[in-house]
């Protein structure tokens, strides 16, 4: 197998993950917490009541809630990619204040 091969397969694998979280944070509340990637402008003025940022970066978000369908409502606040955080094999949260 040439290296540009394993390049491909590697690009695939690594879409394939992000696309089965992304889909988890959709379907699923289990998670305690998001990491929101490429948020809107105004994420944060449309977030939930009961949801709160605990950390951030350049092109990241992380929240914490507890609600049902979080995945959805993070999704419909402006966020472009959310993932999970706070489970086993997820990405962990920030420390929160």
């Amino acid at each position: 197998m040439t290296i540009r091969r394993w390049a491909l397969a590697i690009l695939c694998v690594c879409a394939g993950w992000l696309a089965v979280l992304a889909a988890v944070m959709v379907l699923s509340g289990a998670a305690p917490g998001a990491i929101v990637f490429f948020p809107a402008g105004d994420f944060a003025q449309r977030l939930p009541k009961d949801v709160a940022i605990v950390g951030a970066g350049t092109t990241w978000i992380a929240v914490r809630g507890a609600q049902p369908g979080l995945g959805r409502a993070l999704y419909r606040a402006g966020g472009r990619l959310v993932l999970p955080a706070g489970l086993p094999g997820c990405l962990p949260l920030p420390a929160g204040p």
